[in-house]
């Protein structure tokens, strides 16, 4: 073979194998780009189902609850609703039947734990939770369970809520954009962890500083258990 056949063969020989490096660098790239994004997804994934506030047990307050009575009361009533479950209504009604007689006694914290069967429940939590966003959860807490029968017959609630909202006096077009913050979504999912940690598997859940108890059928019974825990 000629010395320029033999340099022909060479450079070409070169380029293939340069060709060859090239294609490989870009499948190693592509790899690794894909397992980037793999990577991003799965936090991203994993902030959106564990970010927000943290899931506390039904015995500790965190910042972001929603408390109403004693700051200093010896029994802590942690409750886990869904505003459009009937039994939820009931547990409200009782619950308000009892405060003026344990309210020195006993602070009400309210969770949300909104159920799949009901389909305007996740929607009322984030008007509650936006509505806190302006100092006024419990006017709207209050308000959504003494309206449930009207709300949850409808098959669009939003402006019912927006009327409710107006009623209470809050300032609706802050209210519309805080109702779809991610903020506002994660509160209500972090409520819903801690409450199924801690054995919620129903509407409404009571615990009593911290005990899952047999929720109370009236007014009697739910001042006596509050009386039985704050003498022991």
């Amino acid at each position: 073979m000629s010395d320029k056949k033999a340099e022909k063969r060479r450079i070409r020989e070169e380029k293939q194998a340069a060709a060859k490096r090239k294609n490989q660098l870009g499948s190693i790239f592509i790899k690794v780009g894909a397992a980037v994004i793999v990577v991003l997804a799965i936090v991203v994934f994993y902030e959106g189902l564990f970010g927000g506030p943290p899931s506390l047990p039904p015995q500790e307050i965190g910042e972001a609850d929603h408390v109403r009575g004693n700051s200093e009361a010896p029994v802590t009533l942690t409750v886990y609703a869904d505003f459009e479950c009937p039994a939820c209504l009931t547990e409200f009604q009782v619950m308000a039947r009892a405060w003026p007689a344990i309210s020195q006694q006993a602070r009400l914290v309210f969770r949300h734990y909104p159920l799949d069967i009901h389909r305007h429940a996740f929607l009322a939590a984030r008007y509650a939770e936006a509505a806190a966003r302006q100092g006024r959860f419990w006017e709207m807490h209050d308000a959504l369970y003494a309206n449930q029968d009207l709300w949850a017959a409808i098959d669009d609630a939003t402006a019912f809520f927006d009327g409710l909202a107006t009623d209470i006096g809050l300032d609706t077009a802050q209210l519309k954009l805080d109702v779809e913050l991610d903020e506002v979504r994660d509160k209500i999912l972090s409520d819903q962890r801690g409450g199924t940690r801690a054995g919620v598997r129903g509407t409404p859940s009571l615990f009593v500083n911290g005990t899952l108890v047999n929720t109370p059928r009236n007014a009697t019974e739910l001042v006596g258990v509050v009386a039985a825990e704050a003498g022991s």
